[in-house]
């Protein structure tokens, strides 16, 4: 038993990470202006939005599911104080960078914004929950994206920068650990929640994409500068959507295939942690005829600021090959499209089960960088039905978490150094994918369906009092 307590350091920071796009609600409330995720829509055509919308206005035809959301704007208190009787030590959250800037760029903050989240971090002192923000989780300001096509231009850096400054300045004294962009490479999947860019007819779509990707980049470090500068004593971090790629099979070709994959996602968090661009990418930019417009300024920039941590998501694993007849017969849903594994289960929204793979990635990344890792993001998304007591049996949801918790272990004893987990969604919220709420992934239930019927009432489900007492034994109870 004291082995199992000693493998997870006595500071970890146990908690669950949320995105203010996806529980908040409070749609326009206080001054707050429109963010991209806000013209996502739910059913069949949130996917093309999510990619490349045909319009950026919104339409009367559509449901969107973010501007009520499980309406955390009113509920904070109480959903706080729940994450505390769990043992919360760590609260991941982000700023709507639109509740402080409604239009992204305007000449003075919302103070209205402002003080929302001062009574958040209040609220988490009160019960000594360490607060994990992050600057930009998906919801680039829309009048940026009219305006100036999101983040494909360089002038939404400085305006990025200017709001880093304002929220580092009035909460130095109440958030010491801080993320740049939500899973940065996202922008390569679903270029406008990634990055708010549209891409035109005619347009290279990987140079806007990659040219969108620069601009982030030399934004985060831009960010982190300002982080040391204005709170010496914090710590930030950069947030990559990870899960290591395995080959189909055997043959070269795969495991090569299967390096590019992973590369892909890795690019990123080699600038941001090593503060350069990757030899590999330079072959990569002149096949595909991309021109980042990277200058000797921004080199500098790169350099001199990196990250002090590397945080992910993990939720599976992929697979992939060069074999088209396997792709055309044997593919799974998953955002990050991937050959199913043989060798896997798989959830109701078709993404693999693969606890050994975090294990996998952790010491990919860590043995890459040998920097602190962060698991930021890992959960089961399922359909949970209430019952008669108003509780979830979800057991289903326990055998994953209590799976990955024991590979995380393993992880640290394979000597990766690691700061916290933070699950995925530790209340029920819109699904950014899907827009659906029946994809829920919580320890709390939360009563709203996917048309927003509900009364928003809160319930525990039986993965609560497990988590609960995992953070009360420090892991040594799974």
């Amino acid at each position: 038993m004291n082995k199992e307590k000693n493998i997870i350091p006595e500071n970890f920071l146990w908690g669950g990470a949320v995105a203010s796009n996806q529980l908040e609600g409070g749609y326009l409330a206080d001054g707050k202006g429109l963010s991209a995720v806000d013209i996502l829509p739910a059913g069949d055509n949130r996917q093309i939005y999510l990619e490349n919308p045909p319009s950026l206005e919104l339409q009367d035809e559509f449901f969107y599911p973010s501007h009520n959301a499980i309406d955390f704007y009113n509920h904070y208190k109480e959903d706080i104080a729940m994450f505390a009787e769990m043992g919360f030590k760590c609260f991941r959250l982000s700023i709507a960078w639109v509740r402080i800037f409604p239009n992204g760029n305007d000449k003075e903050p919302n103070e209205a914004g402002l003080q929302f989240y001062d009574a958040i971090f209040d609220e988490c002192k009160k019960h000594n929950i360490e607060p994990l923000v992050t600057l930009q989780h998906f919801d680039t300001p829309l009048e940026l994206c009219k305006q100036y096509g999101g983040w494909r231009s360089r002038e939404v850096i400085g305006f990025f920068e200017n709001y880093c400054k304002v929220v580092f300045e009035r909460y130095k004294d109440k958030v010491k650990y801080w993320l740049t962009f939500n899973e940065i490479n996202m922008v390569l999947h679903a270029p406008f929640i990634g990055a708010g860019i549209t891409v035109k007819d005619g347009e290279n779509p990987l140079q806007v994409q990659y040219l969108a990707a620069h601009h982030q980049l030399v934004a985060s470090a831009l960010a982190t500068k300002a982080c040391h500068e204005i709170i010496p004593d914090a710590k930030i971090g950069c947030m990559l959507a990870s899960g290591t790629t395995y080959p189909y099979t055997a043959n070269p070709d795969d495991f090569f295939h299967a390096l590019t994959r992973d590369r892909q996602a890795y690019f990123f968090t080699d600038v941001q942690s090593r503060g350069y661009y990757p030899t590999y990418t330079k072959r990569f930019f002149e096949e595909n005829n991309i021109d980042i417009g990277i200058t000797e300024e921004d080199k500098a920039i790169l350099q001199t600021h990196v990250v002090d941590f590397v945080s992910f998501s993990y939720y599976s694993s992929k697979c992939t090959t060069t074999d088209e007849e396997v792709w055309k017969h044997n593919s799974d849903t998953n955002f990050m499209r991937s050959v199913r594994n043989p060798y896997l289960q798989y959830t109701d929204w078709d993404w693999s089960i693969d606890p050994v793979g975090l294990r996998i990635t952790m010491n990919q990344i860590y043995d890459r960088y040998q920097k602190p890792l962060f698991v930021v993001e890992n959960g089961l998304g399922a359909i949970d039905e209430l019952d008669e007591n108003n509780c979830v049996d979800d057991q289903y949801r326990i055998d994953y978490f209590r799976e990955h918790l024991k590979q995380m272990k393993e992880a640290i004893r394979d000597g990766v150094e690691l700061l916290g987990y933070t699950s995925w969604g530790p209340i029920d919220l819109v699904s950014a994918g899907s827009g659906q709420m029946s994809k829920r992934y919580g320890f709390i239930y939360v009563d709203r369906d996917n048309d927003g019927n509900g009364t928003y009432a809160r319930y525990k489900k039986k993965s609560f009092d497990w988590y609960k007492e995992v953070i009360a034994t420090n892991g040594a109870e799974l």
